[in-house]
């Protein structure tokens, strides 16, 4: 027999997720990126194959990107030098993810973060490139690269259920990453890649778990 006496709880869907997602300052923020870098592109014109070349390479490059960011960066430990505490604001936000990871502000990349990111990306696209199509190209593949980091990672912390053998195993991964042992699977928007490369893929049956996943390096400050 249904108990017909408790509330129906209505599937949490995509349409929810994305609602929520760009009530975030984040997601504006890059898509601004994106736009102002697709404009400028468009703009300056001069194709060449080597636009197509370094896209490719960025995109094959991201999930090693994406673990170096998240193990040199976001789990940073906070080192004392004299007086001084070397601890960003992106790892303490880090931290406080962990502690709560379904408190839906601390999922997004801080907002201050982008004072002096964006900066730093449009002098290394306009020095670091041949030609300033090339470096504008840079900017909108990262514009891209980071809009599906910032949705992929907000929805694996919803109550969205999978559809997709990729998004399932996406999913579990970073699943795995804050409930079982932080020091694996750091890879986010793909499914283990540079994990297996870099040896931080174990099997989770034989995987203890540890006592500081919810408090990285024993703080969450």
């Amino acid at each position: 027999m249904t108990d017909t006496t408790r509330p129906h709880r209505r599937p949490f869907t995509l349409r929810d997720a994305f609602t929520a997602f760009v009530r975030r300052p984040s997601p504006w923020i890059i898509a601004a990126l994106f736009a102002g870098a697709v404009a400028a592109r468009i703009a300056v014109g001069d194709w060449q194959l080597t636009d197509v070349a370094l896209a490719t390479v960025m995109l094959a490059l991201f999930p090693l990107t994406e673990w170096l960011i998240h193990v040199c960066v976001l789990h940073w430990r906070p080192r004392r030098i004299g007086r001084f505490t070397l601890d960003s604001l992106l790892a303490r936000k880090h931290r406080e993810h962990h502690a709560d990871p379904r408190r839906v502000d601390l999922i997004f990349i801080p907002w201050q973060t982008f004072l002096w990111l964006f900066p730093i990306l449009v002098l290394v696209a306009v020095l670091a490139f041949p030609r300033l199509g090339l470096g504008l190209t840079f900017l909108t593949v990262l514009g891209v690269l980071g809009s599906a980091y910032e949705w992929t990672h907000y929805l694996i912390h919803t109550d969205y259920q999978p559809r997709t053998r990729l998004y399932t195993a996406v999913r579990r991964n970073h699943r795995l990453h804050h409930f079982k042992n932080e020091h694996y699977w750091f890879t986010v928007t793909s499914s283990g890649t540079a994990d297996r490369l870099l040896g931080t893929y174990p099997d989770p049956a034989t995987t203890p778990n540890s006592r500081t996943a919810t408090t990285l390096h024993g703080t969450t400050r």
